[in-house]
């Protein structure tokens, strides 16, 4: 067996006491020096009215992407697994079968999903239209969504990560691009390419290729832009060795705008399309009708995603549809959160501790309680849609974020969690079938010094041992 594996041991199930730990839960702590207060613990059958094990349930803590839960729950519960996001494509001008005389119209809806294979599939229906030949330019409507979060970098000042891209109605593949940086031994240079290829990106290569050992920073790479308001032109800097071979940089490129400008024009061109127009921002017509409506996954799909990756810019989205659709256009991320709390009221749980900002647990003041992490849990396992929700959590040791964790038979087969993990932040949440054959809600965090390091892990560890062993 692996080490820190899960494999149940025989143990009969510790019964907590008030102010009790289970001893293997306690042996964590006290080897690290953790204080009991910097951890909350529930576990509680899906089918019971009282926990299990219980340690300080009301106390609001940072579940840093265990939070993703609370989102993707609220999405479903008010739009259902079917929803699918439209974007829209017009014709402003007169179309023959092949050429459009006028300008090409694009207006999103908030596809939280429109990566490069969804844009390049849209253009080829485009293409089995008819239409080859652009005469005008392309206008880009994102007025669907009203987005006042101009920092990219304000949660951690990492700008250019993709995971702290701002939402868009009009989000193109998330805004990234792949760095690939290849070492050329026989022409002494380091080579650059990028996935996507964007035709108003311009890349400046200054790496310089070395012998020695790969390490450092980002393998040596430097990444910048030279205009941080324009982001249009990438300077890379460094020492890149040659022993690094083929090395992937994921980073975030240009605005939404000018990323949507730059793919569409790439991929026109791939399709065998014809444009050399410009891109302008307006709101299309509202009397205009859609040459073509292109639709998204279905959020079934889409929560699967979220979950089990644990991407914060697709949950993003998710809160700004939530506020556009419950409240009125435009979504705004203020509307969202005050339907996710609407949605868990009417649903009988205790928002008290619940504090959103851009719910997907990328924030430092975003906080729940673990009873209401439970509380939730357990509602959406006696709903219609408990299979989309439970199927969009990582199997434990088998995929997503818990791939390579919990991965010692049996635990594997009968655990769907949801992880997190900031500095001095680690939580799981997530359902777990027991040795007595019963499903409980498990939800763990702690909040302390260091506790991404290593000691949250081995908490949340322990916990699941204990409750698999539940007889």
């Amino acid at each position: 067996m692996r080490a820190g594996g899960l494999a149940l041991i025989g143990a009969a199930a510790f019964a907590a006491q008030a102010g009790e730990l289970p001893p293997e839960i306690d042996r964590v702590l006290t080897g690290h020096g953790i204080p009991a207060t910097d951890v909350s613990i529930v576990v509680q059958a899906v089918d019971d009215t009282e926990p299990t094990l219980s340690q300080l349930p009301e106390v609001p803590r940072s579940p840093a992407s265990v939070m993703k839960t609370v989102t993707t729950w609220s999405a479903l519960e008010y739009l259902g697994p079917a929803y699918t996001w439209p974007t829209e494509i017009y014709f402003l001008g007169s179309f023959d079968g092949h050429k459009l005389d006028g300008d090409l119209g694009i207006k999103g809806y908030g596809d939280p999903q429109l990566v490069v294979e969804e844009v390049w599939r849209l253009l080829r229906a485009l293409r089995r239209m008819g239409l080859t030949e652009i005469t005008g330019d392309l206008v880009l409507d994102d007025s669907y969504f009203a987005v006042d979060e101009p920092d990219p970098g304000a949660f951690d000042g990492q700008p250019y990560r993709t995971y702290n891209v701002v939402p868009s109605a009009l989000l193109m593949n998330f805004k990234a691009v792949q760095f690939q940086f290849m070492p050329d031994s026989a022409r002494g240079r380091v080579n650059v390419a990028t996935e996507p290829v964007l035709a108003n990106l311009r890349v400046d290569n200054n790496l310089t290729l070395v012998d020695g050992a790969c390490g450092g920073y980002n393998a040596g790479i430097s990444f910048n832009h030279a205009d941080p308001d324009e982001l249009d032109h990438v300077v890379l800097d460094g020492k890149f060795s040659r022993r690094c071979g083929i090395y992937g940089m994921g980073r975030t490129v240009l605005q939404h705008d000018t990323f949507a400008f730059g793919l569409f024009s790439s991929l026109w061109k791939e399709v065998g399309g014809s444009f050399s127009g410009k891109m302008r921002k307006a709101q299309i017509p509202l009397d205009a009708t859609p040459a073509l409506v292109w639709q998204s996954k279905p959020l079934g799909e889409v929560v699967r995603s979220i979950n089990k990756n644990s991407n914060n810019v697709m949950t993003r989205q998710l809160l700004y549809t939530l506020g556009a659709e419950a409240v009125g256009v435009p979504g705004t991320r203020d509307n969202g959160v005050a339907v996710v709390r609407e949605l868990l009221a009417a649903g009988g749980l205790d928002t008290s501790s619940l504090m959103l900002q851009n719910g997907a647990g990328l924030s430092r003041d975003e906080r729940a309680s673990m009873q209401l992490l439970v509380d939730l849990l357990r509602a959406a396992y006696a709903s219609p849609y408990a299979p989309e929700f439970i199927a969009s959590l990582s199997l434990g040791g088998l995929d997503g974020t818990t791939r390579g964790r919990f991965d010692a038979a049996p635990a594997s087969q009968v655990m769907h969690l949801k992880t997190g993990r900031l500095d001095h932040v680690s939580a799981v949440a997530g359902y777990v079938r027991a040795a007595n054959e019963k499903t409980y809600v498990v939800a763990v965090v702690m909040n302390s010094p260091d506790a991404h390091r290593g000691p949250g892990q081995e908490l949340e560890e322990a916990v699941l041992r204990y409750t698999l062993a539940l007889n």
